[in-house]
């Protein structure tokens, strides 16, 4: 097991599986703090995964693909607003439709556009190039998670710190705040609740949809079906576990990224199939009862 966690190609591994993780809990974060309750995040990760192999196929560029990917994300994003925004209808109901939505979509544009089922593979599906970075790609231990990955893990690294900032000290992004905690005061300010909650969920279905391209056109160069595999719903408890805080955020993603490579390494081990596929949700589950734990002991030391 040492010998696995020890070995570079695994560090190197860590950022392919942290970056659709970690896109998806920002843009969930977006919501948790526009007072959004949103738990479509699988639907809209699957939905950019084949947008993106949808545009990258038919553009031949990966930034196309990636750019189709965010649009398909953004529109999936005014449904969800549609329904649970403007209608009023239930945010699980609406979550539960989206993610039914989004599986079903995308099994049918599969058959009636490339005419397979199961899994659509093609050398014309233009994939990101690993970028190298001179001056860091010869550091040990961060050279390989820094260096040679693809665009998408890049902008995720750099949107932490953006939205941290943003939601601190922009207009926009205080007013996001504003409408999950206080929104009768962002209405006595002349500004609509709702309309803040709709930015937020296009801004959300955009960031889900880059995680969406991440897993198809950057860790793999193909579209198959439920390829999101609950990658969506460890974002959505990454987002509960740090109340859409994007740096406990992104350590709590890093943290499920590194289970979900682990996971796929110890299959050599000989370990069943089945352990290995739930070790990330294992995980998952050991974070939310210790950190609920913490939080609980926490609160009555307080009280005393």
């Amino acid at each position: 097991m040492f010998e696995l966690i020890a070995d570079p190609s695994f560090a190197a591994s860590i950022p392919r599986f942290v970056t659709p993780i970690l896109l998806a809990a920002l843009g969930g974060a977006l919501c948790e703090r526009a007072g959004v309750f949103n738990i479509a995040l699988e639907g809209f990760l699957l939905v950019g995964a084949f947008a993106a192999v949808l545009g990258a196929y038919f553009s031949g560029t990966p930034y196309i693909g990636a750019l189709t990917a965010m649009v398909a994300g953004m529109a999936l994003g005014v449904v969800f607003a549609e329904f649970n925004v403007r209608r009023g209808g239930d945010s699980i109901v609406v979550s539960i439709a989206i993610n039914l939505l989004a599986a079903g979509l995308t099994t049918f544009f599969l058959r009636a556009i490339f005419d397979v089922t199961g899994a659509f593979s093609d050398p014309a599906i233009a994939g990101f190039a690993p970028i190298r970075l001179p001056f860091i790609e010869d550091v040990p231990l961060l050279g390989p998670i820094l260096s040679g990955q693809a665009l998408p893990f890049y902008l995720a690294l750099l949107s932490v710190p953006f939205l941290h900032v943003f939601l601190a000290r922009h207009r926009l992004g205080l007013r996001i705040r504003a409408a999950g905690e206080n929104p009768q005061a962002l209405r006595a300010g002349g500004v609509s609740p709702k309309r803040v909650q709709l930015l937020a969920l296009i801004a959300c279905g955009a960031l889900c949809g880059l995680g969406g391209a991440q897993l198809s056109i950057a860790n793999v160069n193909l579209f198959v079906e439920n390829m999101s595999a609950g990658r969506g719903w460890i974002a959505v408890v990454a987002v509960l576990l740090t109340r859409g805080r994007p740096w406990p955020l992104f350590f709590i993603a890093l943290l499920f990224g590194a289970v979900d490579s682990l996971s796929f390494r110890v299959q050599g081990l000989g370990l069943a199939q089945q352990f290995t596929d739930m070790m990330p949700y294992l995980a998952t589950l050991i974070v939310l009862v210790a950190l609920s734990w913490w939080r609980a002991r926490r609160a009555k030391g307080d009280a005393s």
